[in-house]
C-alpha cells in the first residue's frame, strides 16, 4: 500500500455531509474508540529449533514460534497475528486451591500449545482406553502459527457480590477499577465481564480457537464460559491493518519497538497494593458493533472527516503520508480546523488527553447477520450484518488511559453515529511466568 491517493472516484449519489448531519443530528451515542504415531509431527515441532519470530513470520507464518515464558506475557507487544479468539470465564468453585491448580494447569498447557504441541502429551501407542483424550487433536500438523496465549483476572476474582471468595480482596490493585457506564453504552450482560480472561492469537483461526477450547476444557468443574469471540485481522504484514470501515487502525499507537514508551504507557509498576504487578498490564476489551450498511451509504469525504484521516493513504487530513504528524492547529482558508473538532483522530489524540496513550491491539469480527432496529435516521428495522470491532487496549493504568479517553469519545465522536458498544470487560494481566511457576503466582504466593 503506497501513501499516494488513487484517482478520485466518480462521486456517488449519496447523502451530503450537511444533509447527513442534519438527519443524524448531534445525537450522542456509544463511544467508539473506535506421543508416537499421531504425535510424530508433534514431536518434530517440539524438537525443532524455534526460529526467531521476525524471521519465521517473514517466511512462513505457520512455523512462527513465540516464547511463552518471560518477563511479560505474550500477545501484548507481540507483532499482531492474523486471528484471535478471546474468552472470559466465571469461577464456580469456592476453593482457592482449585483456582491455583487451574492456573498451574493453564500455564503448563499454554507453554506446550505455543510451541506447536498438544495441550497434553498424546498416548504413545494405538491402543485406546476409557480415559478422556488428552487433546481434541484438530490442530495436529498445523504448526505453532505464532500462537500467543495471554491470561487476565477480572474484578470478580478479588470480590464478587460483596464476598472475598479467595482471600484476595486486599490484593486487588487500585487501578483495576470497575468501568463506568459510558454515554451510549448498550451492553449485553452475556457479552460483558468475567472473572478470568484468555486471549489466544495465532496466524490460523483454528489454532487460536483450539487453544481456548483446550484451556476451557481444563476448567471444567472450576469455571464456566461466560463469553467468547473470534476475530480476524486484514492487511499486509508490517503495515497498519484496516478495520471493516476501511480505515487503518492503530497508526498512532506508541511504538512497541521503544521500551521507554512501553514502560510509560503499557507496563504496570509495582505498587504498595499490588507489588506482584510489576511488568503486567491492564486490558480493556470492548465489543463494538458497526452499522456497516449505514456507513457504506455515506460519502467518502464525510467518512474522512469522521476519522480525521484520508481513507486510502491513512494520512491525517491535509497531509500525504500515514505517519505524518497530526496537526491539530491547521486551519483552512476560512479559519476552520482542517481536522474537525469532533473527528475520531482529534478526540483520541495524545494532545487532547493530557498526554495519555493506550496500546490498541484490536481485531475485526463478523458474526453473520441479525435483525436490528436502528437508533439513527431513518430508523430502519431490517436484517443487517452483525459485524464490528473487538477493541482491545493495554495500558499501565486505565484511570489515566482508556477511561478518560473513551469518556471524551463517547460524548463527542462523530463515529458514534455508526457504532454501538455492546460488550465490555476489564482485566488485570499479570507479568509473565517463569519456568516451573505459573501465571499469577505473585498474586497468590506473596
Amino acid at each position: 500500500m503506497t501513501n499516494d491517493q488513487p484517482p478520485k472516484p466518480q462521486r456517488p449519489q449519496r447523502p451530503s455531509r450537511r444533509g447527513f448531519l442534519k438527519a443524524g443530528g448531534a445525537a450522542v451515542a456509544a463511544g467508539a474508540s473506535l506421543g508416537a504415531g499421531l504425535a510424530s509431527s508433534q514431536a518434530a515441532f517440539a524438537k525443532a529449533p524455534a526460529p526467531s519470530t521476525a524471521n519465521a513470520q517473514s517466511t512462513d507464518p505457520q512455523l512462527a514460534v513465540e516464547p511463552f515464558y518471560g518477563a511479560h506475557q505474550g500477545g501484548i507487544t507481540t507483532p499482531q497475528q492474523s486471528h484471535t479468539y478471546v474468552a472470559a470465564l466465571d469461577l464456580t468453585t469456592d476453593k482457592r486451591d482449585d483456582v491455583i491448580a487451574l492456573l498451574r494447569a493453564w500455564t503448563e498447557a499454554a507453554a506446550r500449545l505455543t510451541q506447536g504441541n498438544t495441550a497434553a502429551a498424546l498416548p504413545t501407542g494405538d491402543a485406546g482406553d476409557n480415559q478422556a483424550a488428552p487433546d481434541s487433536g484438530d490442530v495436529l500438523g498445523l504448526g505453532p502459527n505464532g500462537l500467543t496465549i495471554t491470561f487476565g483476572f477480572g474484578p470478580g476474582l478479588f470480590t464478587k457480590d460483596g464476598q472475598d471468595r479467595y482471600g484476595l480482596a486486599s490484593r486487588r490493585p487500585a487501578a483495576l477499577v470497575d468501568l463506568p457506564r459510558f454515554n451510549g453504552d448498550q451492553l449485553v450482560k452475556e457479552k460483558t465481564g468475567g472473572d478470568l480472561f484468555i486471549q489466544a492469537c495465532a496466524n490460523d483461526a483454528q489454532v487460536a480457537f483450539h487453544a481456548v477450547r483446550q484451556l476451557s476444557r481444563h476448567a471444567y468443574g472450576v469455571a464456566t464460559m461466560r463469553w467468547g469471540q473470534a476475530g480476524f485481522l486484514s492487511g499486509p504484514r508490517g503495515q497498519t491493518p484496516r478495520n471493516l470501515m476501511g480505515f487503518k487502525d492503530g497508526t498512532n499507537n506508541p511504538s512497541t519497538a521503544k521500551p521507554e514508551l512501553m514502560n510509560q504507557f503499557v507496563w504496570a509498576r509495582a505498587t504498595d497494593d499490588a507489588p506482584w504487578m510489576e511488568g503486567g498490564t491492564y486490558t480493556v476489551v470492548r465489543r463494538i458493533r458497526i452499522t456497516l450498511e449505514h456507513w457504506d451509504n455515506t460519502e467518502l469525504g464525510f467518512q474522512e472527516q469522521v476519522f480525521g484521516r484520508h481513507k486510502y493513504s491513512g494520512a491525517p487530513i491535509g497531509s500525504k503520508h500515514e505517519f505524518d504528524p497530526v496537526d491539530l492547529k491547521a486551519e483552512d482558508k476560512d479559519g476552520n480546523p482542517v481536522i474537525p473538532e469532533n473527528s475520531h483522530v482529534r478526540l483520541s489524540n495524545q494532545a487532547s488527553n493530557n498526554g495519555a496513550q493506550i496500546l490498541r491491539r484490536s481485531y475485526s469480527y463478523n458474526e453473520g447477520t441479525n435483525f436490528y432496529i436502528e437508533r439513527w435516521p431513518p430508523w430502519r428495522q431490517e436484517t443487517e450484518y452483525d459485524a464490528g470491532l473487538i477493541f482491545i487496549a493495554h495500558q499501565s493504568d486505565p484511570r489515566s488511559g482508556f477511561i478518560p479517553i473513551n469518556e471524551r469519545l463517547a460524548k463527542f465522536d462523530m463515529m458514534n453515529q455508526f457504532t454501538t458498544h455492546v460488550g465490555s470487560a476489564i482485566f488485570v494481566v499479570p507479568p509473565g511466568a517463569k519456568p516451573g511457576s505459573y501465571v499469577g503466582a505473585g498474586l497468590f504466593e506473596t
